[in-house]
């Protein structure tokens, strides 16, 4: 009798290899759960104050004279205006076709977001306040057929274009974005072999 072990079995050609077990579905979502978090958040925060302003104020109210709201008179005031295109009314009248860009980001955040470095809390962060910034818009596209925007402020003879809780999302959002991807090292390109 020998005292050697059988020897394990060939691995051949056709032997496929064995694919990690996929983790469910809530242990995936809750690997983003800052990011959902924070979505959420921004995205609660900027429906309640446009219903806010949509109550208390007639569509379009703009300037103290048409019944705006002074905050801080002379700076800040609270008005109701809508805006049919993007920042500084970018291609405005162009709604649907600011709704379908805005599906398609939203689309590409979730394809893509292992490249994005979504498992990174900071870019949770940031994409979290770009989500949820979008998602208030987009949803004013829907309903109202424009953005509502409500801040109004004034610098001296200069106005700022007029915003939301969303275009301050989506602001904010972006800046960490950069912030970080400017911030985080770029892998060194490998050395070329000394003859």
């Amino acid at each position: 009798m020998s005292d050697t072990p059988p020897s394990p079995p060939p691995v051949t050609a056709a032997t496929p290899p064995v694919a990690p077990a996929r983790r469910p579905l809530p242990q995936r979502l809750l690997r983003y759960r800052q990011l959902w978090l924070l979505a959420l958040t921004v995205y609660a925060l900027d429906q309640l104050t446009k219903l806010w302003i949509v109550a208390r104020l007639p569509f379009p109210t703009y300037g103290e004279a048409s019944g705006a709201i002074p905050v801080i008179p002379g700076f800040f005031n609270l008005v109701h205006v809508g805006n049919t295109g993007a920042a500084w009314s970018m291609f405005s009248g162009r709604s649907v076709m600011l709704a379908t860009l805005a599906v398609g980001t939203l689309a590409a955040i979730f394809l893509w977001r292992r490249a994005l470095g979504l498992h990174q809390r900071a870019a949770q962060i940031a994409f979290g306040l770009l989500c949820g910034g979008i998602a208030g818009n987009l949803t004013d596209r829907l309903v109202y057929r424009h953005v509502i925007d409500f801040i109004d402020l004034h610098f001296g003879d200069y106005v700022y274009p007029t915003f939301n809780v969303a275009d301050s999302g989506i602001c904010i959002g972006v800046i960490v974005y950069l912030w970080i991807s400017l911030r985080t090292p770029q892998p060194a390109a490998p050395t070329p072999p000394t003859p």
